[in-house]
């Protein structure tokens, strides 16, 4: 496949997204694409996505590179000539851009296959952004051999050309919860008749942030957001009950579940004090993307032997489902300078195409690299 080839390929990904567990028009696509050059194809045990593998002469490393696929509910407003044919979806986080970045490394690796000795496993996994895929896929039996994971994701922060490299953490385990608050409806003008929901749920939407700044070192990062209060539906109406729904993000496990308990035990004793009761739901996230530090230096390496501007990205506490990989072994989630001036998740989010050629080519290099290595 050449460079014009696969920006086509880009392209027609970007006009036809599919949300997660959708994606059978891309797995197809990819499908076709490994099948046509000779390359294996096995399921990824979800209804959608697949693993592709080229095996060397051996002996050599077994090294797996993965690509998420699914496109987000956004409507697109980036005003590209090839924007989303779809109405309220777009790949507005770049999964189209990893997948023809790997399909793009996977093609190159097997052009150049008998240079290889180890053997190469490409991930193109289904529904990284409800959290469900990695998990699955992760599972496969096929994949428990691998010895070294590598990742890539679109960086608007960077321009084409750079790369994010960072050992340590680079991402965020994503927890969310769903808080119901409940007392007893009454008329406004009455309120003493009622049990009143929403002054429970506002006090607890301001204590919650004392346990970030009163019972968590501060040397550890941690958010704590409410994303969304709910409450009645008219003016001079006490409701029933009120929603709260939030995320935390933490880098440390011991942190995670810390915070996770306060504010269990927050929720009940707030609602408690206000004549209300509560619960609190979590829906648990996958862990923090830990970066290996030894194989950042030797992705680092291949890149600035490719030519490319190496840089330690900013820090954050976005999630991503990377971290079930780095449970098989050890590995490194690599970010892509594309560009763009929008961030990701943003209706005008855009990737540079400048620079899909050459990632696909770095991490068909670091691939073939690491699987040929002996240390």
């Amino acid at each position: 496949m050449t460079e014009r080839e696969l920006t086509a390929f880009f392209e027609d990904l970007h006009r036809h997204p599919e949300l997660a567990l959708e994606e059978e028009r891309t797995t197809a696509l990819v499908r076709r694409a490994l099948t046509d050059a000779g390359i294996p194809v096995y399921p990824s045990g979800l209804p959608t996505g697949l693993i592709a593998v080229i095996e060397g002469t051996g002996p050599g490393r077994v090294i797996g590179l993965r690509a998420d696929m699914d496109a987000l509910p956004v409507q697109e407003e980036s005003g590209l000539s090839y924007a989303s044919e779809e109405p309220g979806k777009m790949h507005a986080c770049g999964h189209d851009f990893h997948t023809a970045c790997m399909l793009g490394a996977a093609l190159e690796i097997k052009r150049r296959e008998k240079a290889l000795r180890g053997t190469v496993k490409i991930v193109f996994q289904p529904a990284e952004e409800v959290s469900k895929g990695g998990e699955t896929v992760a599972r496969q039996a096929i994949l428990r051999d691998v010895e070294e994971f590598y990742a890539g994701h679109t960086y608007p922060a960077f321009p084409a050309g750079t790369l994010g490299v960072k050992p340590g953490p680079v991402m965020a385990a994503p927890d969310g919860f769903t808080i119901r608050v409940r007392g007893k409806g009454a008329h406004a003008g009455d309120p003493h008749q009622g049990v009143d929901p929403i002054p429970a749920a506002a006090a607890l939407v301001l204590s919650a942030q004392t346990i970030i700044s009163r019972f968590k070192n501060a040397f550890e990062p941690a958010v704590l957001s409410f994303a969304h209060f709910q409450a009645g539906n008219t003016w001079n109406i006490i409701p029933e009950e009120a929603l709260l729904e939030g995320t935390l993000r933490t880098l440390n496990q011991e942190v995670r579940k810390n915070i996770r308990a306060r504010l269990n035990a927050l929720t009940e004793s707030i609602a408690l004090a206000h004549g209300c009761t509560a619960d609190i739901q979590w829906m648990i996230g996958p862990d923090p993307v830990i970066n290996d530090e030894r194989l950042c230096g030797e992705a680092a390496k291949v890149a600035q032997g490719l030519g490319f501007a190496v840089k330690q990205q900013d820090d954050t506490m976005i999630g991503e489902d990377f971290s079930e990989y780095l449970k098989i072994c050890p590995g490194a989630f690599i970010r892509v300078g594309t560009g763009g001036g929008y961030t990701n998740h943003h209706p005008k989010f855009t990737a540079d195409e400048r620079a899909l050629w050459p990632a696909a080519q770095f991490f068909a290099e670091l691939a073939l690299r690491r699987a040929n290595a002996d240390d």
